[in-house]
């Protein structure tokens, strides 16, 4: 299957945001890609996460997540992207990855659960957590994607449990913080986890300077496939079930574990 990796430089202003993603999504379906996947905050995006997220966000059936079902549908493309929805708590919001199939309908969405509460960042002062740890699992074209965002990828636990929901591919949509160390972190987390769960990683992140790019796509020996480098922009990837199966027969962990 081909996927893609979008790249985005998003801001506040989110019509220039889906604009971008609809350029993108285009460029991605002409080039045979199936699925496309981009950042965290795709649609609304700031230096750092303050009391206009909230003020922006809207229900999974309002007009943003409606012209992202539509640049779906108008493309013939699985989308994936970052967008902040509505809670039920006044003055905070949900940091929210919705997937929309070729058609449009909402195959899945998943609310971040592990904000970013780190380097002097407080995510969760305008950000309420995902209230369920329940693996998020898609399936396009017989390949199933499990959902990540950014912070999580510090916490191995949850690509672990979408590998043992039978993920194949880890779609982690992130907008990194830059800072000391933290492009190698990335690349590291990156390959670690498809490394310890013999997965594909793609890993699509947010342009300098509110992120540090590098979107890259792993497969499941730790080898970067793909590297997007700082400037934003689509790239189409290959990924092989076959190329699972046999690391997967290679390295036989999820029957020699034994926790």
């Amino acid at each position: 299957m081909r996927i893609a990796l979008g790249q985005l430089e998003s801001g506040s202003d989110i019509h220039a945001n889906l604009a971008a993603i609809d350029r993108y999504a285009a460029q991605a379906a002409a080039d045979g890609a199936a699925l496309v996947a981009f950042p965290e905050y795709a649609t609304y995006e700031k230096k750092k996460v303050d009391a206009t997220f909230p003020k922006v966000a809207e229900p999974l059936d309002g007009p943003v997540c409606q012209e992202l079902a539509d640049i779906a549908r108008r493309h013939r493309i699985a989308l994936v992207a970052g967008v902040v929805e509505t809670s039920d708590e006044p003055g905070r919001a949900y940091n929210t990855l919705v997937a929309f199939g070729p058609d449009g309908d909402r195959l899945a969405s998943y609310r971040k659960i592990h904000l970013f509460d780190a380097q002097g960042f407080g995510e969760s002062t305008f950000i309420k957590p995902g209230p369920s740890t329940a693996p998020v699992v898609f399936e396009i074209g017989g390949v199933r994607f499990g959902l990540m965002t950014c912070y999580d990828l510090r916490f191995p636990e949850l690509a672990r449990s979408l590998a043992d929901a039978d993920a194949q591919v880890l779609l982690v949509c992130s907008s990194w913080v830059p800072g000391e160390h933290k492009t190698e972190q990335w690349l590291a987390l990156n390959a670690a986890r498809a490394i310890e769960n013999s997965v594909y990683v793609a890993g699509v992140s947010q342009t300098p300077p509110v992120s540090v790019g590098r979107s890259v796509l792993v497969d499941p020996m730790g080898v970067v496939e793909a590297d997007l480098g700082l400037e934003p922009g689509v790239r189409v990837v290959d990924v092989s079930l076959k190329t699972v199966e046999r690391v997967r027969e290679s390295f036989p962990m999820f029957r020699q574990r034994r926790l």
